[in-house]
């Protein structure tokens, strides 16, 4: 199936499924000569796995590390995602019966015990992590770690100056050279702490204004700041192209 057949039948957007080949995640079966990605049904298996690790949580450069290691197991895969997401199920019961009482507490039905009040959460278990270990061995998951920490793990205080710096300019034009000067420092930045060519770089930006979860969080920094940085990053990697 085409790339537009793909992303309609799963949901996921044709801007990602591009993506998701650009990083080498999800290469499509043949690319006809004109240009056209087209996807098998083994493509359709790929992109359901990818799928179920996201919804554990899982950033795409661990998925890749995971799926494209020679002992990964479809099978085993799916066993491990399934008891994580019910085992994540029960925590989350937990964490809703904890703000129930809190709720009650707050009219004055109930009286929680300090203990109480944090009921369900776990911050230092992960039952995933666990498991990978123990089907894929420490050494994949010791160094799938390394690489998630350059990649989610960044510079908190850099990553936040570089999007205040961008906050303060996006009244101007995408094109100027401040916009570009900056988004350069944002390319290069990226490129630090993973691989992205200007395509990659230009289909990030789309994620920008097409995902609600990226908008909202950019534009925390300033209202529009996801909008203006897709533009200009879009400017700069039509350049670097050139």
């Amino acid at each position: 199936m085409k790339v537009k057949e793909m992303a309609e039948l799963s949901g996921v957007s044709v801007r990602t499924l591009h993506h998701y080949d650009d990083i080498g995640l999800l290469v499509p079966e043949e690319v006809t000569e004109a240009g056209y990605r087209i996807y098998s049904d083994k493509n359709l298996e790929v992109l359901q796995q990818i799928l179920f690790f996201k919804e554990l949580g899982l950033p795409l450069e661990k998925i890749k590390e995971i799926m494209h290691n020679p002992s990964f197991d479809r099978r085993e895969a799916l066993l491990m995602q399934r008891d994580t997401l019910y085992s994540k199920r029960e925590r989350l019961d937990e964490v809703i019966r904890t703000i129930e009482k809190t709720i009650q507490e707050l009219k004055g039905e109930i009286q929680m015990s300090n203990r109480e009040k944090f009921t369900g959460f776990d911050f230092g278990h992960n039952p995933y992590e666990e498991e990978a270990r123990e089907r894929w061995g420490d050494q994949v998951v010791d160094e799938s770690e390394e690489k998630v920490k350059k990649m989610t793990g960044y510079d908190q205080e850099k990553f936040n100056e570089i999007f205040r710096e961008l906050a303060l300019i996006r009244g101007v034009s995408p094109e100027s050279e401040i916009a570009q000067e900056k988004i350069d420092i944002w390319y290069h930045y990226l490129n630090e702490v993973g691989n992205y060519s200007p395509h990659a770089f230009e289909g990030l930006g789309h994620m920008y204004v097409n995902d609600e979860r990226f908008t909202e969080n950019i534009d925390q920094f300033g209202e529009g700041l996801a909008e203006f940085m897709y533009n200009a990053m879009s400017v700069y990697a039509e350049r670097k192209k050139n």
